[in-house]
Parts: structure tokens; sequence; C-alpha cells
């Protein structure tokens, strides 16, 4: 496959995956409501009809097909309505229909053949489509041709040339005319076009548009770049309506408006951008036209590929250690810094901000891209397991890094199934408590700062503390008795391979998979699990992970002959201890009292056994640290200063030592070349 193949693949699944979305969107919102509103029939249609035509012009058979027929459906309801009795049936078929859509363009990124027999589900969507238009005499025209205006020209005119067509039509009752030019980037001039139609649709009563065959003919986007998109109205008015959607269409870069006023007149024409502007005249005289009085702001959007941003982030990153390299240079730093330097030194550390800043905003998308797909898992899940259950969702809008977004779409998937089938109880059950007869899962986004707190939650009935320990005891995994260990550190139980206290496997659970990885994606990226429940009143389980995973501001510290860095975002406070400040709890552990409150002490060169001259706790420095889950102090030799460091992963054979359940994140280059150790703080605390 050439890259101008392999660049128009990538616009296909991104527009398809993003319309399959906003498809799911609408059906779990209009059954909420128990009806399809006029607005949602228009959309489902418009999504069907572009898809069809995409995927005709990618030669995906059983794409086109499913969404011409569903698009046949919803052209027949949006011109004659549904029965209410046949609304649920709709739904189950349309949700079937985005199931298949969805499952055949993951076929598609994954390189596999597509599916060839289709043939029983397209005569489902032709059988039901027949029972709703059967009792309505009415509904002779074909379902296409009663969705769409008149719009085709004279077969023989796609064989002449521009200027006879456009003499043609405009001897034919269609006076005004508009021509489209589309920006260059947005190849595929053809589905652009047929885009464009697609929105046209909404705003003119009838208009014509040339090529006419964008749809199938692929040839066509070679002849739309060299001489333009043709759009034909019946009148001015229609023509400025039409003006205004080429206005508001992102990929437009410019029109010319050609007007005759009777089949006998000379065409005149002016050519304009996409926004209103005067473009490059032709060798026709102007007309003055009023439509840019109110014409809207288009909107300046491009999709850039995410290896690119990776790229862009790495080299970012580079920067920042070049940077820090330059301004840390010994020679430099023996010779003094005279003002000058000083000054270039600290507006290069702004510059260097402000760009790592916009090259973060670039990344950071809203997590209501994974959170509205969960509305779908709560919708089958309760019809299959027969239980009542709605979706609530908190702080869809907080944006995070992308790659962090698609690390954790499966995680939370996991877990609202996990809510649904152990979480909320049957009907049966649900009765015989004071709680609402609907259950509720609850999804919430919350930043705070450095980090982000992502929880799903549950009216449920909670975890059962004592069949965890229970199942604890079997698997040999008790090291005290069961009384001794708190709520927390039972449920911590549950996030260990193969851990799980369903009996019975079905479709959702009981395999002993799930949990475990669902701790592993989170730590990947940095973050960690923490499990609360309460028994008869539901289960939250919560996720703390970076904002960002690339460039973190940190403390340097040294333990001996080794550097480590804490993230600047754990630490309290930092502070000397007299001598004779340290003291023992029950278990002979170190304690230090800060304001009025006991913290326990963990050593560095102790857990990593570094070798240090800087034992007595007087003698060091101690750094009051903390997560959402416990605050500690940890000891080391001396702070060397704040700096700003870009995260590099540990070498992947290092994993089979699991070196990230020390403590030890990644590491970072230092601008005098020095490693530095990055520390989790979460994990510090668990290893000590």
């Amino acid at each position: 496959m050439d890259n101008t193949n392999e660049s128009m693949l990538d616009v296909y699944l991104f527009e398809t995956n993003d319309l399959l979305e906003h498809l799911d969107e609408i059906l779990i919102e209009c059954e909420k409501n128990g009806s399809f509103d006029k607005d949602s029939i228009n959309e489902i249609f418009r999504i069907m009809h572009t898809i069809k035509g995409s995927s005709a012009m990618m030669e995906f058979n059983s794409l086109t097909v499913i969404s011409h027929k569903s698009e046949d459906l919803f052209a027949y309801v949006r011109e004659n309505g549904i029965k209410h009795k046949d609304i649920e049936n709709l739904f189950d078929l349309m949700f079937r229909c985005s199931d298949f859509l969805k499952a055949e363009v993951g076929k598609v990124q994954s390189g596999e053949p597509l599916t060839t027999d289709i043939g029983t589900f397209e005569k489902e969507i032709n059988d039901f489509l027949k029972k709703i238009s059967s009792a309505a005499p009415s509904a002779a025209k074909a379902p296409s041709e009663a969705a769409l205006p008149a719009q085709k020209a004279p077969a023989a005119a796609q064989k002449e040339p521009n200027g006879e067509i456009i003499q043609k039509e405009l001897g034919e009752g269609y006076p005004c005319a508009v021509k489209t030019f589309f920006d260059e980037e947005a190849q595929m001039e053809n589905l652009r076009a047929f885009m464009l139609v697609n929105n046209l649709h909404d705003a003119c009563d009838d208009f014509r548009f040339y090529p006419e065959d964008i749809e199938t003919n692929s040839a066509t986007s070679n002849q739309i770049m060299k001489d333009g998109f043709l759009i034909f109205t019946k009148d001015k008015i229609e023509l400025d309506k039409a003006i205004l959607v080429i206005k508001s269409f992102t990929y437009a870069k410019n029109y010319t408006v050609i007007c005759g006023e009777a089949p006998a007149a000379a065409p005149t024409e002016k050519t304009r951008s996409a926004a209103g502007q005067p473009g490059a005249p032709t060798q026709l005289k102007a007309v003055p036209d009023a439509e840019k009085v109110h014409a809207p702001v288009k909107q300046s959007l491009i999709n850039v590929n995410l290896s690119k941003l990776d790229s862009l982030m790495d080299l970012m990153g580079e920067i920042v250690i070049t940077e820090s390299m330059v301004t840390s240079n010994p020679t430099l730093q023996q010779a003094g810094l005279d003002n000058n330097f000083t000054k270039a030194s600290r507006q290069l550390r702004k510059l260097t901000d402000e760009l790592q800043e916009i090259v973060m905003s670039i990344r950071m998308v809203p997590i209501s891209t994974v959170f509205q797909k969960m509305n779908r898992i709560v919708r089958d899940m309760s019809r299959k397991l027969d239980k009542k259950a709605q979706l609530v969702l908190i702080g869809e809008e907080t944006e995070v890094d992308k790659t962090i977004v698609d690390s954790i779409s499966d995680p939370i998937m996991h877990l609202v199934r996990n809510a649904m089938d152990h979480g909320i109880e049957t009907k049966e059950k649900r009765a015989q408590t004071d709680k609402p007869e609907v259950g509720t899962v609850t999804l919430s986004a919350q930043n705070t700062g450095g980090e982000i707190l992502i929880t799903v939650s549950d009216d449920g009935g909670g975890i059962d503390r004592t069949a965890t320990l229970e199942k604890a005891k079997k698997k040999g995994l008790l090291t005290k008795p069961e009384e001794d260990y708190t709520d927390s550190e039972a449920y911590q139980f549950l996030l260990m391979p193969g851990f799980s206290t369903n009996e019975v496997v079905t479709e959702y659970s009981g395999r002993g998979v799930g949990m475990d990885v669902v701790k592993q994606n989170v730590e990947k990226i940095g973050g960690d699990v923490s499990i609360d429940s309460t028994p008869g009143q539901g289960t939250t389980i919560v996720f703390k992970i970076p904002l960002t995973l690339a460039i973190v501001n940190g403390m340097k510290i040294s333990v001996g002959g080794t550097m480590f860095t804490i993230p600047i975002k754990n630490i309290l406070q930092s502070f000397k201890v007299p001598e004779g400040s340290v003291m023992f709890d029950t278990d002979m552990h170190e304690i230090i009292m800060v304001r009025d409150k006991y913290y326990p002490v963990v050593r560095l060169h102790k857990i990593y056994n570094i070798d240090t001259e800087v034992k007595d706790i007087s003698k060091g420095i101690v750094i009051l640290v903390g997560t959402h889950e416990n605050s500690f102090c940890i000891f080391a030799d001396a702070l060397l200063g704040e700096q700003q460091v870009v995260v590099k992963p540990l070498p992947a054979y290092l994993n089979q030592f699991k070196v990230r359940k020390t403590g030890i994140d990644g590491c970072a280059i230092l601008g005098d070349g020095n490693i530095s150790l990055i520390l989790s703080v979460q994990n510090v605390y668990n290893n000590a």
C-alpha cells in the first residue's frame, strides 16, 4: 500500500470510528427517552450515509452494504416515522448494526479479512424495513429516493467539460452555482465533497452537484482538486444557504459564485475564500453578492498522527536535557556567570516551560472519549443480567494525555463490568433493601493538580471481606491471622493474579483474570489502584495517575553515591531533625512527630542497600512525602536542588526483577550526564 492509500485509510478509520462512537451516544440517549426525535433521526441517517460513501470508496463491501441498508431504513423513518410498538426492535437492530460496523472497522485496523457472509444480517434489516413500511401505502417511493432531493444531471453531462456542464445546468432551471475548492491537506477530495453534500441536504431544498458520482468513483478526487466541486441551486436564496454551509465546512478553502439571471444570460463569477474574504479574481466579470455579511468563523482543525506527537514529545524532552546541560556546565560554573548569561538562561527556561506546556496541551484529550463508551456496557449488561442500572458521569470534560487515555480504557471497562456483575444486586435482592429500584454506577474524573483521580463506584452489595480472606487462605496468601487484616489490606488480595471470589464462570467474570491486569495497566503509566468497600452500600475503586508521562518537576536527593529524584507533587516538607527526635512505635519502627502527628521514617540506604557515611538522622535531611493513601518521611544524605527531568523507562529486562515494586519508576539523564533514579513514593512505602 502506498503512502497516499495509507493516509486515506488513516483518515477513513479516524472518521468512521468517531461516527460510530457518536452513533452509540445518540442511540443510548434516544433509548433513555423512549423515542427518536427528528434531529437524532437526521443525524443517524447522515452517519450511515457518510460511512456508506467512504466505505464504498475504500472498497470495504461489508461496511458499505450494512451502512447502506441502515441508511435506507432511516430514510424511511425520516419520511414516515415509526410506530411506538416497533421502536424497541429498531433500537436493538441499530445497536447490532453499530456492533457489526465497529467489528468490521476493527478488522480493517488489524489487517484481517472482512466478513463476506452478511446475507442473513442484510435480510434482517430488509425484513424489518418491509415490516414497518407494509402498513404505509404512501411509502411506494424507494427509501433512498424519498429521503434525498433530486440531484442527478443527465449521464451524458459527465463526459462534458465543466464549462458546458455549467451552461447546461444554468439553462435547465438551476441558474445559480458555486464552485468550491478544498484544502490541499484534506486529501480524499471526493469524500470531502460527499460530506459537504451531506451537510447541504439539511440546509437546501433542491440542488444539483457535479461531479455526481463522488460516492462510487474515486477518480473524481483528482477532477475536484483540479477543477473544483460544483453546486447548482434554483435561486439566489438557495445559493445563499449553500454558501453559508460551505463557509462553515472545515475542509473548504475557497469558493466561486457563478450567477446567470436567465438561460441565455452569460454567467458571472466571483471568487472568495471559505471565510468570506476575496480570493484571486477570474477572467469573468464579478457580480456583487451579499452572502459575506454574516459569514461564520471557520474552524481551523487538523488531525495529527499520534506517532508524530510522540516524536514531538521526545524532542521536547531532549531540549529539556540540553538546556540543563548548558546551564549547569561546570566550565561556566567555575568561570562565574555574568548577568547577561543569567538573564539569557532564565529566558531560555521560561521559553522551554512555555513550549513544554504547548506540547503537553496538544496531547491532552477529554476523558469523555472513554467515559461515554461505558454507557453501552451498562445498557447491554442491564439487559443480559436482568438488572436495572444507570451510569452517572462526573468530570468527563477533564483532559488527560492521549497515551494515558488509551491505557486506562480497558481497566475502566473491566471495572464497570465488575460493578454491573458483582456490585449491582439482582432485582429480587435489591427489592429487599431500602435502595432505589435502579442501581447506579458512577464514573468520575478529578484533576488534583499534578495528578488525576478516576473513580469507579457503585451502590451495590459491596465486597464480602470474609469470602475474600477465605479465598486468600485457600491460596496460602495469608501471613497473619485473618482478624489482623484491615479492610484495605484484605481488599488488596483482589488485585493479585488469578484471584477471584466467583465460584461460577460467567460471560463476565469468574475466570480469575481481571483485577491484576487492571493494576498492571495502571502501574505501567505510573499510577496506583486503591479499593474501598462498605458491605451493603457499595464499592469504590480509585485510580491515581499522572496527568502526563514524559516530563516531571522533581527534587534531587543523594544517598551515598546514588542520586534519586522525588516528584515535587509528592513533597510536603523538608527539614533537619534535631538529635534525639526519633521515636519508635510498638513494632520498633522509627517515627518522627511533625506538626503534632507521627510519621514513619523510611531510610533509603537501608531498603536499597547503599553504602553511605550519613546514618545519623541529625546529619542528613528528612523529606515529608505523601500520596492519597499514605504520608511518611524519607531520610537521605542531602538535597541537591529542584530540576525538571525527562522520565526514561527502565530497560525491559529489569521487569523480571519487579523493580517498579521496589519504588523505582524510571530514570532521568541529568545535565552533567549522570543518571538519577525516579522514585514512586507509594511503592517506596509499600516496599519499606
